[in-house]
């Protein structure tokens, strides 16, 4: 079974992070730079929230608060599913699902090694059937077919 550490092996441990008192504006700017959907929130080297788009649509563009100089701390979410670098893909869909979530930060020891969409899944997922596919085509043809 595959694991979150392969996935990270590919895509790479790289995370975007914003401090909790970073303003909203400043942090979607961040995330629109790198074309991310979400923030890790670290105060040092301690997870402590996760911003979403999802989160300033609902929690500030549809309540009006635009341009007020809210900070992440006040709208990021703070009751987060982590999982560890050895955990299955299985495992980590299942919760996102459950949860209905899509990002998962990757802890291993209390600190942040990475962070897992459900998009990393999925790509990782595909590329693996689309490896084996290719083996076993090559392993009925034979040699030199």
């Amino acid at each position: 079974m595959s694991t979150v550490s392969k996935v990270l092996e590919k895509k790479g441990g790289d995370v975007l992070a914003v401090s909790p008192d970073t303003i909203i504006f400043d942090a979607i700017q961040k995330m629109a730079k790198v074309s991310a959907g979400t923030a890790l929130v670290m105060e040092g080297e301690k997870l402590v929230g996760i911003i979403s788009e999802r989160d300033f649509i609902r929690k500030i563009y549809l309540q009006n608060k635009c341009g007020q100089g809210v900070t992440v701390s006040e709208i990021m979410s703070t009751d987060l599913t982590t999982v560890s670098s050895d955990e299955v893909l299985e495992t980590c869909m299942i919760a996102m699902t459950e949860k209905m979530i899509r990002h998962l930060p990757v802890l291993d020891d209390g600190k942040v090694v990475g962070i897992l969409s459900m998009g990393d899944i999925i790509k990782y997922m595909a590329e693996e059937k689309e490896f084996e596919i290719k083996n076993l085509q090559s392993y009925i043809s034979g040699p030199g077919l």
